[in-house]
């Protein structure tokens, strides 16, 4: 998602940064590089390389991959640390309750689902008693209430923003923004015996890109459901302590599960995106991923929905599309004229909204009217000037298409344009071959 909508605004001519990366402290971290016998920062490494190489398999364009072991962030994460303090928004005092490891999250009574996390259902909450320096997320009780109120595009889609509201007007506590007795994270500067929350560090990364590109406040965050509370309560607090910009919009999206189960460590059912590009390929993974993705609820993935959507949507319908036009346009020998292309209305206005998944379904049915026309038209059947105008207007569909494709299927799409840049056309190998 995050791809796509960085890759759209490029295309329409906006200066764009798309920041990814990893936040790598934490008492998570620090008792699983101890259980594999490893330097924390040695695991750390070892992870981001392989995120990388995740993102790379899909095709991410990030401008940063940024992470928060980072010098740069280290030394930013403490000067706001001690801004905010010298606002008055950190305190030192007292934390007794539960806290999730899985979700690094001080958690309530009323998080728990049956004495657990929902989100880490495997991991039994640990009963902690620390000293804690506090920022004062209360003393934004009400600010943060009529800001979600006004404005409605902040938390999208609804559906996730009344839940925000609906938390906030329940009541805002004071949370924790550092650890005891957890070593691997940055230190407290003005008190080297604690180290800083694994999310108020982690929430700062923004800042470090953005301040440093001049291009703060960011337009949009995208981010899981298990995640929103952090960026849509936590995080406008402390921007607004540290007197920054709030972003504009918060997109939280929902979860996969696979075959009917939670994607989990513990149940040995994770997929890697580049396990599934080795067989549907690159693009054919991001057209199922947008199209067919946890948006706006929960979805449930299977490798048959993969391969059903792959066969039908782009081997018979997009692939079959463009093998039938250039066939045709190779037959008859046909010369056309290149024309510039735009963002077709339908789709532009739903990535304007970040519905990447309506945006899609819209070029695809623009995709289908196309082979329609064909099938209508019989352009097999004609000569002459009739076939010719049939041709110049398929093929002014196909490089709309393509064009439009850019931000979805990049590399499919660049294929496309170059079968169909003129002034001649040829039959090329399919684009997906079935599987």
């Amino acid at each position: 998602m995050a791809d796509t909508i960085a890759r759209y605004h490029r295309l329409i001519g906006d200066k764009t940064w798309f920041l990814t990366g990893t936040d790598e402290h934490g008492q998570k971290v620090e008792k699983e590089a101890e259980k594999n016998r490893v330097d924390p920062e040695e695991f750390v490494d070892k992870i981001a390389a392989e995120d990388k190489k995740e993102w790379a398999s899909l095709n991410i364009s990030y401008d940063r991959f940024i992470r928060t072991t980072d010098p740069d962030h280290k030394k930013f994460a403490q000067e706001a640390y001690l801004r905010a303090k010298k606002n008055g928004d950190i305190y030192l005092g007292k934390y007794e309750g539960l806290y999730c490891e899985g979700c690094e999250a001080f958690l309530a009574e009323s998080d728990l689902k049956s004495g657990v996390c929902i989100f880490h259902p495997n991991k039994k909450p640990l009963k902690i008693v620390e000293k804690n320096y506090f920022f004062r997320l209360s003393k934004y009780q009400d600010w943060l209430e009529k800001y979600i109120e006004e404005n409605p595009d902040f938390v999208q889609p609804e559906a996730k923003r009344k839940e925000v509201l609906s938390f906030v007007k329940s009541g805002l506590t004071d949370f924790s923004v550092s650890r005891q007795g957890v070593k691997w994270g940055i230190p407290v500067p003005d008190d080297l015996r604690q180290t800083i929350y694994v999310w108020f560090d982690a929430l700062l990364n923004y800042l470090t890109y953005g301040l440093e590109e001049k291009c703060w406040p960011a337009n949009v965050h995208v981010l899981g459901k298990d995640n929103q509370r952090f960026h849509a309560v936590y995080w406008p607090a402390i921007l607004k302590s540290l007197g920054y910009e709030l972003p504009k919009t918060i997109l939280v999206h929902d979860f996969f599960s696979l075959n009917g189960q939670k994607i989990s460590k513990s149940l040995g059912n994770i997929i890697r995106p580049s396990e599934l590009v080795k067989k549907y390929t690159t693009d054919g993974v991001r057209y199922y991923l947008l199209r067919f993705g946890p948006l706006n609820n929960d979805v449930d993935i299977t490798f048959e929905k993969v391969a059903e959507s792959y066969n039908a949507d782009l081997a018979n319908g997009l692939g079959n599309l463009i093998a039938r036009v250039a066939k045709l346009a190779e037959k008859s020998n046909f010369e056309f004229r290149p024309t510039s292309e735009e963002i077709l209305k339908n789709v532009g206005q739903e990535l304007e909204k970040y519905q990447v998944d309506k945006a899609i379904e819209n070029l695809w049915k623009y995709i289908s009217d196309t082979d329609k026309h064909i099938n209508l038209n019989e352009p097999w059947t004609k000569k002459g000037n009739e076939l010719k105008e049939i041709l110049n207007y398929l093929i002014k569909q196909i490089r709309a298409i393509s064009y439009n494709l850019q931000p979805f299927l990049p590399e499919t799409a660049e294929k496309i344009q170059k079968q169909f840049a003129g002034p001649k056309i040829k039959s090329e190998a399919p684009l997906f071959p079935r599987i």
